[in-house]
């Protein structure tokens, strides 16, 4: 049995590189569109933080207090005679022009 000679072929399974089916890619996925709009919800802390926040800024761009002008008033308004329908209707009309009230 010196000259026989035995032959085998084996058949690939799989591919020859482990890796090659992990390369293979899948398409993106396309965004959602929404069917409503854009919304927030802000919580009752950051509110109040906007409203302190605010306050702030406008109390630092306020002018100065005058002293002198508030001593002044307060010795006017301790004077009885001082307070008439005059004065009263004077400083209403003052305010409402403040506060846009008409």
């Amino acid at each position: 049995m010196k000259g026989i000679r035995l032959a085998m072929t084996i058949e690939r399974i799989g591919p020859t590189d482990p890796v090659q089916s992990f390369k293979k890619t899948k398409p993106a996925d396309k965004p959602k569109k929404s069917q409503g709009a854009d919304s927030i919800n802000l919580s009752e802390e950051a509110k109040s933080k906007a409203e302190v926040y605010q306050a702030a800024t406008i109390a630092k761009q306020a002018p100065e207090i005058r002293w002198e002008l508030v001593e002044a008033a307060k010795k006017k308004l301790q004077d009885p005679s001082y307070i008439s329908d005059k004065v009263i209707s004077s400083v209403a009309d003052r305010l409402m022009e403040y506060f846009e009230i008409t």
